[in-house]
């Protein structure tokens, strides 16, 4: 199965309902903190939307639930994979993938068999306070030269502008959260960005 190009991370089903007409068609569900009926009804809403448009949704860490309702795909980080059952997960048919920082992330990445590669952050981010500063273009072409033909996303202070510089050095997929969800217009922003990865 090919993904496409530009992969959004969001955190409410309403993003998809500006983003999926738009051509977005692989998006991540990140919910964090929410009670267990809002988060399965969230979750549910959001594969509705995305079967609905024929896009592809990851479910980021709620691996239990995606299961419960028949979801194809989760990524999960690796605290989360200290955790998880992966047996299960592939049990119920869903393709995985897997955050890498270090050469010993993506070590124990590599051993559980995943879909995709996340390597981040590539550039500085805002979003996640975390001992990894900068992994850099050089890291994200070390890293396709080691997972060869699996998708290597590359995550972490990506703007169009640097979109072309991932994918030159390697990386399959560029995905981001806030350059689109802090942005002063988010659909001229995600337009920005469809045009720079189709």
């Amino acid at each position: 199965m090919r993904l496409d190009r530009f992969y959004p991370i969001f955190d409410d089903p309403a993003w998809l309902e500006r983003a999926l007409p738009l051509g977005v068609r692989l998006v991540q569900m990140r919910f964090k903190d929410l009670p267990e009926a809002e988060l399965l009804e969230k979750l549910a809403r959001s594969r509705d939307l995305c079967r609905a448009a024929g896009a592809v949704m990851v479910v980021n860490d709620h691996w239990r639930q995606a299961i419960e309702l028949g979801c194809d795909w989760v990524h999960l980080g690796q605290e989360d994979l200290d955790t998880a059952d992966v047996t299960a997960i592939r049990r119920a048919g869903i393709r995985l993938g897997l955050s890498t920082h270090d050469e010993a992330e993506l070590e124990r990445a590599l051993w559980v068999g995943p879909d995709y590669v996340a390597l981040g952050p590539v550039w500085p981010t805002v979003l996640k306070k975390m001992k990894w500063h900068r992994q850099g273009l050089e890291r994200v072409r070390e890293w396709k030269a080691r997972i060869g033909d699996l998708p290597l996303v590359a995550i972490g202070g990506l703007r169009p502008e640097r979109a072309a510089e991932a994918f030159g050095a390697g990386a399959d997929i560029v995905s981001m959260v806030t350059d689109i969800t802090r942005h002063d217009d988010p659909e001229a922003r995600i337009a920005e960005w469809l045009g720079v990865t189709r």
